[in-house]
């Protein structure tokens, strides 16, 4: 696959600040990304359950954030929850930040691009779906895999 045919292709223009973050304005996200992507990386929202095209997704390789292309998750820990979005029971080292967020009326860790800041979903602890015992619930629209 030719370097203009990758799907990280679109984000090699993009130019982190000293901090090692992308920051662009509303304007520039929405060129960059769909109304879907911008909906839920840039405004905090969720895809129906069961209707993103990652959510059963098998092949091997890697997930990258649709906002900026940072490597998130391997194909190594994804696995089928039944939630109705991919799931993954760990991620890249340093790729993902933690929040704490109390809307919709309950208490929930949001997790999101260390380097663009794009919502990704939620983490859940303590389920017992795998030996890790993690989840990360994550919105196909957030993602962008590249094959193996």
């Amino acid at each position: 696959m030719s370097v203009s045919e990758s799907p990280l292709a679109r984000y090699e223009a993009l130019t982190p600040d000293a901090e090692g973050k992308i920051r662009l304005s509303d304007a520039e996200w929405r060129a960059l990304l769909s109304p879907d992507q911008f909906r839920i990386l840039r405004q905090g929202g969720t895809e129906m359950r069961g209707t993103g095209e990652l959510t059963d997704h098998e092949a091997a390789g890697a997930y990258h954030c649709a906002g900026c292309g940072l490597f998130l998750y391997s194909s190594e820990h994804k696995f089928h929850s039944g939630c109705g979005w991919p799931a993954f029971d760990d991620d890249v080292p340093g790729a993902v930040v933690r929040l704490e967020d109390s809307s919709m009326g309950m208490r929930r860790t949001e997790i999101r691009c260390v380097r663009c800041d794009g919502h990704l979903g939620h983490v859940f602890v303590g389920e017992q779906l795998t030996k890790k015992n993690l989840r990360h619930c994550v919105n196909s629209a957030s993602l962008v895999f590249v094959p193996e």
